[in-house]
């Protein structure tokens, strides 16, 4: 694995701008009747990418990965033009084997078969395993080989020195142990290091956690989302903006206190030192006491913009804006309806409502989103992008203009 982040491909060539996203997207937000389904299907594939990836038992570096891998796929093609089903399965089978920890593909196919089939309806994910090896060769080749992913869980675990232990796997704490570069590191000195509480530590990971349910991955260098994490992490847990918090207060004092004993007429004492006699140089001097890190001028002494940092933040905050509008609740809209028709149980108050209303609902702006809504959203996109195709404005099929275009092409 490549140890220099600028050198590597992550860099070069997967750091991509929005303009470069909205065209992505351009197809897909035809068929959407609000621009923010968008952002609710980037939650829904990456928690898609999460339960399958612990069905498979993969560690989270490799979840990661597997996201990543699904981001860049889709930065070159369309949700209405593809089955993202079986791309997320191909993600995670060969995330797995850039991470080293290989799955078997029939493994893959039947717990992905199982995942989506029995939790999500999709009846046509396919249940030979060489579609999914078909599907991997496809993906290969859009990531244009470029399978070493840097993740900004090395940088976490750099920045405090954890090496392992506690909550956090050993085997992507030691990865801070990789950052090996020439010169200053690229997020400061590398000299001190952060002190956070395991809790706070542990609120940090799970933010790095929560950043792949949007394309950040894509946007930022993963070095500002970790410094993005832990900026917020010392906002919200409590204990440790408690700590900052009282040592300003108590570092004031202090500031006012040395300021007035260097004024040449703060005190009497500053114009004749005093004598000691050789009693008093005998004593001991008193051992120094721990002072609590400053933990904003370690902030501010990072080697980053944190103008770039606060954006990160705010984007992190909007995210779970959203993602409060998202629920994977059985009991809310027509996944539940579905879902206990499908078992001949009693839907109680929400049967009296139809699943097209509850679906029609989901849909406006601002009310809560289900998977079910997106999985019929995804299915809906999908018809419509097919019928387009076959009956464009021009009068002829798309795929008549494509062959027409490589005649030309070739001359």
């Amino acid at each position: 694995m490549a140890t220099n982040f600028w050198s590597s491909s992550h860099y070069k060539r997967w750091l991509v701008d929005r303009a470069t996203l909205r065209q992505a997207r351009s197809d897909d937000i035809l068929y959407v009747d609000h621009p923010e389904h968008l952002g609710f299907l980037n939650i829904f594939f990456a928690n898609l990418i999460s339960k399958l990836g612990k069905k498979l038992q993969l560690r989270q570096r490799v979840i990661a990965t597997a996201t990543v891998f699904f981001r860049r796929f889709y930065v070159k093609n369309s949700y209405c033009e593809t089955d993202p089903f079986i791309v997320i399965a191909a993600c995670c089978y060969v995330a797995a084997k850039a991470e080293e920890s290989p799955v078997h593909i029939k493994t893959v196919v039947s717990e992905a078969r199982m995942l989506f089939v029995e939790e999500y309806g999709i009846k046509t994910f396919p249940s030979d395993n060489s579609k999914l090896a078909e599907m991997e060769f496809y993906l290969v080749d859009e990531l244009e080989c470029d399978l070493t992913v840097f993740h900004p869980y090395r940088t976490l675990m750099t920045l405090c020195g954890k090496e392992g232990g506690g909550s956090f796997p050993e085997a992507e704490a030691g990865e801070a142990d990789a950052d090996d570069f020439d010169g200053p590191r690229y997020w400061g000195t590398g000299e001190g290091k952060l002190e956070l509480q395991e809790g706070a530590l542990q609120m940090a990971w799970f933010i790095i956690n929560d950043t792949y349910r949007s394309e950040l991955c894509l946007l930022y260098p993963p070095h500002i989302i970790a410094i993005a994490a832990i900026y917020l992490t010392l906002v919200f847990h409590a204990p440790t903006r408690a700590a900052i918090q009282q040592a300003q207060a108590q570092a004031q004092p202090r500031a006012s206190t040395s300021n007035s004993n260097s004024h040449p007429h703060g005190s009497s004492q500053s114009h004749s030192p005093t004598r000691r006699s050789s009693r008093s140089m005998k004593k001991p001097l008193p051992q120094h006491q721990h002072q609590p890190q400053d933990i904003v001028g370690f902030m501010a002494g990072l080697n980053v913009s944190m103008p770039l940092v606060a954006t990160v933040a705010q984007e992190i905050i909007a995210l779970y804006a959203l993602w409060d509008r998202y629920s994977e609740e059985p009991n809310v809209g027509p996944a539940f309806v579905q879902k206990t028709t499908r078992k001949g149980r009693s839907a109680g108050k929400v049967q009296a409502q139809p699943p097209a209303q509850a679906t029609a609902q989901e849909g406006q702006e601002g009310a809560p989103v289900t998977p079910m809504f997106l999985v019929q959203l995804l299915l809906a996109m999908r018809e419509q992008r097919i019928e387009d195709m076959a009956h464009p404005a021009s009068g002829r099929p798309v795929a008549v203009n494509k062959m027409l275009e490589r005649t030309q092409a070739a001359g």
